[in-house]
C-alpha cells in the first residue's frame, strides 16, 4: 500500500516536471521568435518602404512641413480638418504652419490678449502657445518660501511698497542656499514703488493671478528696472516665471516710450537667464533686457504694447525666444543688436494702426563684433507698423566674417508694413551683411516688397547716406540669396507709392547683389523685379488652399509643387551615402548574431534536457 502510494506520487511530480519544461519551452520559443522578428524588422531601411522618404528626398529644399504626404501623416497625426492629401503634398515652396482659426487679425485684438486665453488654438500649429498657466504648474516644495498678500504666508504683502517683502524673501534665499524659489501668490496684485533684486541660483515665481504692478506716478529715473540683479557685477541661474508684470504705462505717462524707463526686466553681465510663461503688458521700455549676457532664453510669453522691444539682447551669446505672442509697440517683438549665436523662432508677432505701433517684428542688427550665426524661422509676422524683419549692418568698414550667414527659412509674412509715415516698410529689408540666405517663406499682401535692399533714411537712429556716409555699408561683395519663396499680392507702400509694389527690390545695386533661384511670383502690383532679375522663378498662381484665412496649404495641382531649388547630388556622393547605409546594417546584424546564439543554446539545452527526462520516463 506505500509501495503504490509512492509510485503515484513519483508519477505525479514527473507529470508536473514534463508540463513546467514544456511551458519553459513555449515561452523561450515565443521570446526567440519575437525578438528574431523585432531585430530583422529594424534592419529594413526606412528609405525602402513606399510609405516614406526615399534618398532623393532628403534635400535641403524638400525637407519642409509641406514635404508629407497621406502616406506618413495620417489624420491621427494631424487633427486640423483641412490637413488632407490635397493639402499635405510634396512641395519645395510652402511654409504650412498658418491655419484658418489661429492667425486672424480677430484673434489678436487687445482685448483677446489675455494670459489665460492666449492658448493653441488661436496662436499656430507650431508650438506657438502661450499656456494656461494654472497654480497645478507649479509644485510646492520646501525650497519654496511665499509671498502673498492676505494668508499667513512667509512674507505677506499690504499692496503698498510690496517690493520690500518680496526683496525680503529673495535676499532671504539668497542667504539660505537651502531655498531656491520665490512664489508670489495670486490672485493679488503686488504694487510696487522700487526696484525688485533677484540673486544667482533663484528662481522668482508666481501664479497667473500674480501682478506685479508699477505703482502710479512712480517717477523712476531712466534705466532704473522693475526687476534686475542682486550682485551689480551679474548673476547665474536665473528663472522669472508663471505671473504678471503690469507696466502701469497710461497713469506714468509723463515719461516717453522707448527711452530706458520702466524696463520690466534688465540683466547685465549674466548667463543662463530664463524667462518664460510671463503676461507682459503695457509698458514704456524692454520686456527683457539683457546686455553683454550668455545663454538668454524667453518662451513661452504673452507681450503686449511695450513700450520697446520684448526680448532686446545687446552684445549677447546664445539667446534664443520661441513660443511667443507679441504685439509691437514703439519698437520690435525680438530685437539682437551685437549679438552672435541667435536663434527666434516659431514666434507669432503683430502690431496695431496707430503712429506709435512700432518698427519691424524681428531686428537683427550689426554695428560692432561679429555676428555669423542667427536663424530665424517658423515664425508668423503679420500686419506690422514696420517691416516684418529688419536685417541691418551699419557703422564703418568690417570684414565679410563679422556679418554673414543669416539664415531666415519657412516664416510667413502677411500684411507687413502699413505705417504711413515711413519709406522703410516691407516684408523683409536687409543691407550690410554677406551670404544671406531666404528660402522657404511665404509672403502675402506686403506692402513695397517682399525683400529688399534698402538703407532705411530718415529715422532718428540711422543717418542718411548723404549725412554720414562712413557710416553706410562700404565696400561691395554684399550677397542675399532668396530660393524657393512664394511671393504674391505685393502692394506699393502707402508713402511715395511710386517706383514700388515689386516682388524684389534692390536700391543699392553698386554693393548689394541679388541671387534669386526658384521662387514663384504672381500678381504683384508692379511687377516682379526692379534692378534685379531671375532665370530659374516661375510666375503662377500658386493655388493656395484658403488665402483669405491665410491657409497656405497648396493644392495638389499647384505649380510649385515640386518646382524648388535643389542641391545636386553627385554620383559619387550617391554611391558612397549607399555603401555607409549598408555597412552600417552589416554591423547591427553582426552585433545580435552573438544573443541570438546564447538563445538557441538555451533553447537546445532545454530540449535536450526534455528528450532526456522523457527518455527515462519511458525506460521506467
Amino acid at each position: 500500500m506505500n509501495e503504490k502510494h509512492l509510485g503515484s506520487v513519483r508519477q505525479t511530480r514527473e507529470k508536473i516536471g514534463l508540463s513546467v519544461l514544456i511551458l519553459i519551452f513555449l515561452i523561450l520559443l515565443g521570446m526567440f521568435v519575437l525578438y528574431t522578428v523585432q531585430s530583422y524588422s529594424s534592419l529594413i531601411p526606412s528609405n525602402y518602404t513606399q510609405s516614406n522618404f526615399t534618398q532623393s528626398n532628403f534635400t535641403q529644399s524638400n525637407l519642409t512641413p509641406s514635404n508629407l504626404t497621406q502616406s506618413n501623416v495620417t489624420q491621427a497625426n494631424f487633427t486640423q480638418p483641412n490637413l488632407t492629401q490635397s493639402n499635405i503634398t510634396q512641395s519645395n515652396l510652402t511654409q504650412p504652419n498658418l491655419t484658418q482659426s489661429n492667425i486672424t487679425q480677430s484673434n489678436l485684438t487687445p482685448s483677446n490678449l489675455t494670459q489665460s486665453n492666449v492658448t493653441q488654438s488661436n496662436v499656430t500649429q507650431a508650438n506657438l502657445t502661450q499656456p494656461n498657466l494654472a497654480q497645478s504648474n507649479f509644485i510646492p516644495s520646501n525650497e519654496t518660501v511665499y509671498v502673498d498678500g492676505y494668508r499667513s504666508e512667509n512674507f505677506t504683502c499690504d499692496g503698498i511698497d510690496d517690493q520690500v517683502e518680496i526683496n525680503q524673501a529673495l535676499e532671504y534665499v539668497a542667504e539660505n542656499p537651502q531655498f531656491t524659489t520665490v512664489y508670489l501668490r495670486g490672485p493679488n496684485t503686488y504694487v510696487i514703488s522700487d526696484s525688485i533684486f533677484i540673486g544667482s541660483k533663484t528662481t522668482l515665481a508666481g501664479d497667473p493671478t500674480a501682478v506685479i504692478k508699477l505703482k502710479d506716478k512712480a517717477d523712476w529715473p531712466v534705466a532704473k528696472p522693475l526687476i534686475t540683479q542682486l550682485d551689480w557685477r551679474g548673476v547665474h541661474g536665473v528663472t522669472i516665471k508663471g505671473f504678471e508684470i503690469d507696466g502701469n504705462h497710461d497713469n506714468n505717462e509723463d515719461k516717453k516710450k522707448g527711452l530706458g524707463y520702466y524696463n520690466m526686466i534688465h540683466f547685465l553681465n549674466s548667463r543662463d537667464i530664463q524667462v518664460h510663461d510671463m503676461y507682459m503688458h503695457d509698458g514704456h521700455g524692454e520686456g527683457l533686457k539683457a546686455d553683454r549676457s550668455y545663454n538668454i532664453q524667453f518662451y513661452n510669453n504673452n507681450v503686449y504694447k511695450l513700450g520697446h522691444n520684448g526680448l532686446f539682447a545687446i552684445s549677447c551669446q546664445n539667446a534664443e525666444a520661441w513660443n511667443n505672442t507679441i504685439t509691437c509697440r514703439t519698437d520690435s517683438g525680438l530685437r539682437a543688436t551685437n549679438s552672435n549665436h541667435i536663434k527666434f523662432h516659431d514666434n507669432l508677432i503683430d502690431s496695431f494702426y496707430h503712429w506709435s505701433a512700432g518698427g519691424s517684428a524681428i531686428l537683427i542688427e550689426k554695428t560692432a563684433g561679429t555676428v555669423n550665426d542667427v536663424e530665424i524661422y517658423n515664425n508668423t509676422i503679420h500686419n506690422t507698423y514696420g517691416p516684418g524683419l529688419w536685417l541691418i549692418g551699419w557703422s564703418k568698414s568690417y570684414s565679410r566674417k563679422e556679418a554673414r550667414n543669416v539664415h531666415i527659412y519657412h516664416n510667413t509674412f502677411y500684411s507687413t508694413g502699413t505705417n504711413p509715415n515711413i519709406d522703410w516698410v516691407g516684408g523683409i529689408i536687409t543691407s550690410g551683411f554677406y551670404d544671406t540666405l531666404i528660402e522657404n517663406n511665404i509672403f502675402d499682401g506686403v506692402y513695397h516688397a517682399a525683400v529688399i535692399h534698402m538703407y532705411p533714411t530718415g529715422t532718428h537712429i540711422y543717418p542718411t547716406y548723404d549725412d554720414h556716409p562712413d557710416l553706410s555699408p562700404t565696400g561691395t561683395g554684399y550677397t542675399t540669396i532668396v530660393r524657393n519663396n512664394i511671393i504674391v499680392n505685393t502692394q506699393e507702400r502707402k508713402k511715395d507709392p511710386e517706383g514700388t509694389g515689386y516682388a524684389v527690390i534692390n536700391y543699392l545695386p553698386e554693393t548689394q547683389t541679388f541671387v534669386l533661384e526658384n521662387n514663384c511670383l504672381y500678381n504683384n502690383s508692379a511687377g516682379n523685379y526692379r534692378n534685379c532679375t531671375s532665370t530659374s522663378d516661375i510666375y503662377a498662381d500658386p493655388l493656395f488652399v484658403n488665402q483669405n484665412e491665410h491657409d497656405y496649404y497648396l493644392k495638389p495641382d499647384s505649380p510649385c509643387i515640386g518646382a524648388g531649388y535643389t542641391f545636386p547630388i553627385s554620383s559619387e556622393e550617391s554611391e558612397e551615402k549607399i555603401i555607409k547605409s549598408i555597412e552600417s546594417e552589416e554591423k547591427t546584424i553582426k552585433s545580435i548574431e552573438p544573443e541570438e546564439k546564447t538563445i538557441k543554446s538555451i533553447i537546445r539545452a532545454l530540449v535536450s534536457q526534455m528528450c532526456k527526462f522523457l527518455s527515462v520516463n519511458t525506460s521506467e
